[in-house]
């Protein structure tokens, strides 16, 4: 079987950007790849539905400052936050559990051991040193799938899909690395959509493993073994985590990643018109909010993009602020779209001097 050159981790990019701006946007894939639309003539605004790269005015920046003060004004109590920051499943309705804030039984020695980028495994432990018996098993759990059979065991390059939902970019990428030595695995939190990605004409077993997987679990393992990854990809899904979780969540999963490995970021950013037609009363902290169907939504800035990576251990190769302008012709509405694009590396190890 012909082996998956490092030039795939280019193209794997491209069908990334492509999808996950199909999934977020107009529901349909661009009618012309990013970089290829430019609005030099305000005149022709209403010929296209998408222009790239669109520059905002200071008047436009202002504006869309003061919305987003404007419906951020208004917060939800904390003591009202679990209720409200509930996850719902699209898939049928089931309920799951809260995107919320950790709590502070939450914030003792098991995640502080996240906060070490370098660190392979989740120990927790006692008071007198010794590994407590959930730290001891996550552990021993993450030993034996190291030395034990895993799906895409015999694969040289193994890309990994978190919240893949129904399965819009599993296929796409099912069908791009037939016949490589390539694997994919995919998760999401809900088990209707992990089913309804199995159940599909084009899932193959022998090149995709998806399974069942809450990101924000921290004792919950992985069905492959750490530093075994070459490509993780996360499209519209870190934004829907607290912020105060999102750390822990690159964290950990920035451990499964071979040295060398990419991690391709791509979620909402700042000023977004999503973010701007909010109304008071779903705020739940600054730039974070809840939907009426329950699901929350974050708003980055390049900045707070680079501070999750680099915090993790990671090194920017792309970080990428995609601004624009998606056009309604039949009701003359213009909406300025921010999105972010970002790829970052896990470094090699120093070599000892």
């Amino acid at each position: 079987m012909p082996k998956l050159s490092r030039f795939s981790v280019a193209k794997l990019a491209k069908v990334f950007g492509g999808l996950s701006t199909r999934l977020k946007s107009t529901g349909g894939r661009p009618s012309a790849p990013l970089g290829s639309r430019f609005l030099t003539n305000p005149d022709d605004i209403f010929k296209h539905n998408m222009w790239d790269h669109v520059q905002w005015t200071e008047e436009e920046k202002q504006n869309a400052r003061q919305r987003a003060e404007e419906n951020s004004s208004v917060q939800i109590p904390l003591n009202e936050q679990g209720a409200k920051s509930k996850v719902i499943n699209m898939y049928q309705g089931d309920q799951q559990a809260e995107i919320s804030p950790p709590t502070a039984s939450s914030m003792d020695t098991k995640t502080r051991h996240h906060q070490h980028s370098g660190s392979t495994h989740h120990r927790k432990n006692t008071s007198d040193g010794r590994m407590s018996s959930e730290g001891a098993s996550l552990e021993n759990n993450e030993a034996a799938i190291q030395t034990s059979a895993f799906p895409g065991q015999n694969s040289s390059y193994r890309i990994f899909e978190v919240g893949c939902g129904v399965g819009n970019s599993v296929f796409p990428i099912v069908n791009s690395i037939k016949e490589t030595d390539a694997f994919l695995y995919c998760c999401d939190f809900s088990p209707r959509a992990i089913q309804l990605v199995k159940d599909h004409p084009d899932y193959d077993d022998s090149v995709c493993h998806a399974f069942v997987h809450d990101i924000c679990e921290e004792m919950a393992s992985f069905p492959f073994p750490a530093q075994s990854l070459d490509v993780i990809l996360a499209v519209f899904v870190l934004s829907s985590i607290h912020p105060e979780r999102m750390q822990g969540v690159v964290n950990r999963l920035s451990t499964y990643l071979k040295d060398g490995g990419i991690f391709l970021f791509r979620d909402y950013g700042r000023y977004d018109f999503s973010q701007l037609r909010f109304k008071k009363g779903r705020c739940l902290s600054e730039n974070f909010y809840t939907r009426g169907d329950g699901t929350c939504v974050y708003f980055f800035t390049k900045e707070e993009v680079h501070n999750l990576f680099s915090k993790a251990g990671l090194e920017e190769i792309q970080n990428l602020e995609d601004r624009r302008l998606q056009v309604n012709r039949g009701r003359k509405v213009v909406m300025h779209r921010v999105w972010m694009q970002s790829k970052y590396r896990k470094s090699h190890p120093a070599s000892p001097s």
